[in-house]
C-alpha cells in the first residue's frame, strides 16, 4: 500500500511539474520569481490571481536600507505584441532606513506603471517599471524613484 502511495505522489509530481513547465514556456505564466534592479537590487515574486490581476511582493535591499512592498497590478495586452502586456495598481510599503534623511521605520502608499514581457518558448519575464510613492512621516512626502527593471523565472 505504501508503494503505491509513493508511486502516485511520484506521478503525479512529475505531471504537475511538467505541465508547469510546459505553460511557463509559451507566452502567459501564473507566478514567477526574480530580482528587480534599480540604485540596488530586490527580490520579487508575482503571481496572477487571474487572467489579468496579479499581486507583486517587491523585498528592496541597498545600503540605505530595506523596502517591503506589495503590489495589485492590472495586466492589458499590446495589440500585436504577443507576450507583452502594461500594467496599473496600487499598493503599499514599509521602509526599513538607515540614511541622513532619516533613520526609522516609515510606511506608505505606492502606485505602479509598467511593461511587462514573457518571452516565448523560455521560462523568462522581463518587467520594467516605475512605482511613485507617498511615505508618511516627519521629513518624508512622494517620491517617483521607485521601480525598476525586472528578471524572473516563470513557472
Amino acid at each position: 500500500m505504501k508503494k503505491k502511495q509513493i508511486l502516485l505522489a511520484v506521478i503525479a509530481s512529475v505531471l504537475i511539474s511538467t505541465a508547469s513547465q510546459a505553460q511557463s514556456m509559451g507566452h502567459e505564466y501564473k507566478t514567477a520569481l526574480g530580482i528587480k534592479f534599480l540604485d540596488g537590487a530586490g527580490i520579487t515574486l508575482k503571481h496572477f490571481v487571474n487572467d489579468h490581476a496579479a499581486l507583486e511582493g517587491i523585498g528592496f535591499f541597498w545600503t540605505q536600507g530595506t523596502r517591503i512592498t506589495g503590489l495589485y497590478e492590472l495586466h492589458y495586452d499590446i495589440n500585436g505584441a504577443p507576450g507583452l502586456k502594461w500594467y496599473v495598481g496600487p499598493g503599499a510599503h514599509l521602509g526599513f532606513y538607515n540614511t541622513k534623511y532619516g533613520n526609522g521605520t516609515y510606511a506608505g502608499i505606492d502606485g505602479v506603471l509598467g511593461l511587462d514581457y514573457k518571452i516565448n518558448n523560455a521560462p523568462l519575464n522581463l518587467s520594467l517599471d516605475w512605482q511613485p510613492s507617498f511615505e508618511f512621516g516627519t521629513g518624508r512626502g512622494f517620491t517617483g524613484n521607485w521601480g525598476g527593471f525586472g528578471i524572473r523565472y516563470t513557472f
